[in-house]
């Protein structure tokens, strides 16, 4: 075994260690009085090693020595995978040494899971329960050698919940045995988009039957999934409170608000044989709302509190335009003078409505009555063995609020994410595009010889229809309190059948959550008019710069991307050392000769991008080329699309932002949530008030994100040669009105001068009238062939650096470029183990791959988990800047 492959497989190791860790912590659920996760000490085997029965397996006195330990929330392959029974899907082509369910059949990875618990019967009229949120894909559930389900349960995404109180041992010890079947249709993983597409027959994940970014996943996810929590109320349990805020008028984020509507309602149940008096009440910025009820024994009832009138809101804005107030709202029934249930939701002040942009032809934004540009990544799943952790979550969806956008699409062909992930889009102000379960791709829009089944067929997609309904409406109630939800789809590319979608429109969205934008799917002409032809999305390749600005796509385009390959680092943890070859591209025939381990992992051509910074001689240089060509693509994406708001757009979402594995396309970080530069171009091209330059004709703009009017500003404009001699073009003092982009001067005659013969870098700035730079915004432009020949033969520059904590977990660098020679240009800044030289993962930084102009400072800010080391350094090198650690000051 090679250095390079032993390192990549212990930072496997290392990284899945952290998520179960993470995983093993005790979930205090919030909604409910006293609640608790069984999600450690749980058992399991598969259903060919035993003969008996759920009511025997789940007596105490059932032998369970020989079962293996399992993952709980997890899958069958996480747990494989945990004790080491198969090999890491995520490294090189183990995932081809993974038997395939298509192949070995459904018993293969249908498995038994038992948990022994102490849970004592509760006193007088209180109840216990026991909730499962997600079994992927049917099961039987058996406590004490009791059955709690009457018939077989079925539906990845349908939530389970069982009074168990008349079943728990009167000792106090008690068994959970449950049985997991795979999904009916597994599907043939034969290379398709989903396969052959009959992973769409059921109610779940379609993309585990391989898609154009990832493999297939050998199980399917089969396997208890989601958190299994056992909650302990009294008489009467709230189910499904609802939350609704009405922000009439046009806001601001500061300054005194008129008042904004809370309206409250919930199901109440009362589970005795006695009817029960109480008040459901809850509590909001120090006043109580409250609703007598009466419940007539073992009924149910739906509750609507009056509307309350919450004077001078704190409101909750997207990124970018304003904070992301948070109100504590504890909802209760008290009976008797005690409280029986209730739950703690977080609530946002806000109101989301939409409106047709006749400029454009594509649907309109707005939050609090103000118009937003929406700046959107397309996300797929957190992991692909969906190993899910509140840790993860908040590190991903912070990576985007870094990358300054404001929305994350949830793509149909995965799940309707979890609470963990809507709370972090909550925190960090991204708006939520939530797509319902569908592609184009399994469920019929397009004719494709790799299907099983013809377009008809596969347009009544799933099979059972009812099922898809049930598991919608329990869906929408799991996540509808979060302010970010701010959009439903009905599908990927495709509304689902006509029976479904119509309930969805006309039933289940105007009964359950009336107040957000339904369209019928994701390039649906309600949302963007399509007058192009094609698909409503795309493109997905690599692009001439210039394409984004001058090129008019689809004016609300869901889907926009391009390339993704992560830096050496990242890639030697997946990737063998036999396998690091570079891509070959032959600009004569446009194809790119690849590795197979690159090919297996998704990798997208650069085609002959790389290779304008001069041939790459190994993978190292290839990655590190690759770097700037990320940079570039996704903050011209962003610019282009910027530049023409409100004329040619209301919003784009790239293509996407994150991979569920190690993937090698489309992605801003690694599946290790290590940044590559595609994350800092998005940084910079996306944030709120910015500078920027069209190559095309030499125009300098500003593209104001914000509410504010910007004015009294000196925009420069300057140059700088490879050996770093400065010219200034332009100085003129600008102003811009809010949520627009503004055309300033063109300096193409004179950039053209100044980049002919071996190209140049171009600084532009916008300045305070203290000299603040309150926007900087380098490109580096290539020479009149296309080639960046001057960067090829650019001097070494001179790049003081030093750290210090501020304070625990956040470290300051200082980097000067002390000489008057060339630009410290594209430094990649990464805290690391002083000893070791891994990476701190996960680690934000204000800025990376930084640039720094001669006699120029500038200072990154480094947020790490306070607890992941103790022996910190900083490693620091660029294009012309060795790479040096250094130490940091207590």
């Amino acid at each position: 075994m090679t250095t390079t492959r032993s390192a990549g497989r212990s930072a496997l190791f290392k990284f899945s260690l952290v998520l179960s860790v993470l995983a093993s912590g005790v979930y205090q659920n919030a909604g409910a009085q006293t609640s608790y996760e069984l999600n450690s000490g749980w058992k399991c085997t598969s259903i060919n090693s035993v003969k008996d029965n759920g009511t025997i397996i789940s007596q105490a006195n059932y032998d369970l020595a020989a079962w293996n330990p399992a993952v709980v929330p997890g899958t069958v392959l996480t747990t494989q995978v945990a004790n080491k029974q198969v090999p890491d899907p995520f490294y090189g082509m183990n995932n081809e040494k993974i038997p395939d369910i298509y192949k070995v059949g459904r018993d293969y990875y249908t498995y038994w899971f038992a948990n022994d618990f102490k849970e004592a019967v509760p006193a007088g009229s209180n109840q216990t329960y026991l909730n499962f949120r997600g079994v992927n894909y049917s099961c039987d559930v058996f406590l004490n050698g009791h059955k709690l389900n009457s018939k077989l349960h079925k539906g990845m995404f349908l939530r389970q919940s069982y009074n168990i109180t008349k079943w728990l041992s009167k000792n106090g010890n008690n068994r959970l045995a449950v049985i997991v079947y795979p999904p009916d249709a597994v599907g043939n993983p034969n290379g398709g988009q989903g396969g052959d597409g009959t992973i769409a027959r059921g109610v779940g994940i379609q993309y585990t039957a391989g898609w154009d970014w990832i493999q297939p996943i050998r199980d399917r996810n089969t396997g208890i999934w989601d958190k299994v929590t056992i909650e302990h109320t009294g008489a009467v349990v709230i189910k499904d409170p609802h939350v609704v805020t009405l922000v009439p008028g046009v806001r601001q984020p500061e300054g005194a608000q008129q008042p904004a509507i809370v309206q409250v309602s919930a199901e109440v149940e009362n589970a005795t044989g006695a009817a029960v008096s109480g008040t459901l009440q809850y509590n909001l910025d120090g006043k109580l709302v409250s609703q007598p009820v009466t419940l007539k024994a073992n009924s149910k009832q739906e509750v609507k509190l009056a509307d309350y009138s919450l004077k001078n809101p704190k409101l909750w804005w997207p990124n970018g335009y304003g904070p992301q107030n948070l109100y504590k709202l504890n909802l209760q029934f008290v009976a008797g003078g005690k409280v029986s249930d209730q739950k703690n939701i977080e609530v946002g002040v806000r109101q989301i409505t939409t409106e047709w942009n006749s400029k454009t032809e594509s649907r309109q934004v707005n939050v609090n009555g103000q118009k937003v540009f929406i700046k959107g990544g397309n996300w797929i799943i957190s992991d692909q063995m969906l190993r899910f952790s509140d840790v993860r979550y908040d590190a991903e969806v912070r990576f985007h609020r870094d990358m300054n956008l404001n929305l994350i699409r949830v793509w149909g062909g995965a799940l309707i994410e979890r609470p963990e992930f809507y709370e972090a889009c909550d925190k960090y102000g991204m708006l939520v595009f939530q797509d319902m379960w569908g592609s184009g791709d399994c469920n019929g829009r397009w004719i494709d010889p790799m299907k099983a089944d013809d377009q008809w067929t596969r347009r009544k997609y799933p099979d059972d229809h009812d099922l898809y309904l049930k598991s919608v409406a329990d869906q929408v109630k799991l996540v509808r309190n979060f302010p970010s939800l701010a959009i439903w789809c009905g599908g990927n590319e495709i509304t689902p059948p006509e029976d479904i979608f119509a309930a969805l429109r006309d039933t289940i969205m105007p009964k359950l959550d009336n107040t957000r934008w339904f369209i019928p799917y994701s390039n649906s002409e309600e949302m963007s008019r399509n007058v192009q032809g094609g698909n409503g999305d795309g493109p997905y390749g690599i692009q001439s710069l210039t394409t984004f600005w001058d090129h008019q796509t689809y004016p609300f385009n869901s889907e926009v991307g391009s390339v993704g390959v992560s830096d050496y680092e990242s890639l030697k943890r997946f990737i063998p050392a036999e396998n690091m070859v570079v891509p070959e591209f032959d600009a004569s025939t446009g194809k790119t000769k690849t590795d197979p381990v690159w090919e297996y992992h998704k990798y997208i051509g650069y085609d002959g991008f790389v290779d304008k910074y001069g041939k790459a001689k190994n993978v190292e240089d290839f990655a590190t080329k690759a770097q700037l060509v990320n940079y570039d693509q996704y903050r011209a994406l962003m610019e282009g699309f910027s530049s023409h708001m409100w004329d040619w757009y209301t919003g784009t979402i790239i293509w996407k932002t994150q991979n569920p594995w190690t993937a090698m396309r489309g992605q801003m970080y690694d599946y290790y949530l290590d940044p590559n530069a595609c994350l800092y171009g998005l940084h910079n091209g996306s944030e709120p008030l910015h500078i920027m330059y069209n190559q095309t004709d030499g125009m300098v703009m500003v593209a104001n994100n914000t509410f504010k009017t910007h004015s009294n500003m000196l925009l420069v404009a300057k140059t700088y040669d490879m050996d770093g001699k400065e010219k200034v073009l332009t100085k003129v003092f600008a102003d811009v009105t809010p949520t627009t982009t503004k055309r300033y001067l063109s300096l193409k005659h004179e950039i053209e001068k100044e980049a002919k013969d071996k190209g140049v870098f171009l600084c532009l700035q916008l300045l305070k009238s203290d000299k603040e730079v309150i926007s900087e915004n380098i490109y580096w432009l290539p020479d009149a062939n296309g080639d960046f020949s001057g960067l090829q033969k650019m001097p070494k520059g001179t790049l003081g650096a030093s750290a210090k904590y501020l304070k625990n977990g956040k470290v300051e660098v200082t980097l000067t470029n002390e000489g008057d020679g060339a630009l410290a240009f594209f430094n990649r800044l990464s805290l690391v183990n002083a000893e070791t030289k891994q990476r701190i993962l996960p680690a934000f930084y204000s800025d990376n791959y930084v640039t720094v102009l001669p006699g120029q400072t500038k200072k990154v800010v480094i947020d790490h988990n306070p607890g992941a080391d103790k022996n910190l350094a900083v490693t620091i090198g660029g294009w012309n800047i060795a790479e040096r650690t250094i130490s940091i000051d207590k």
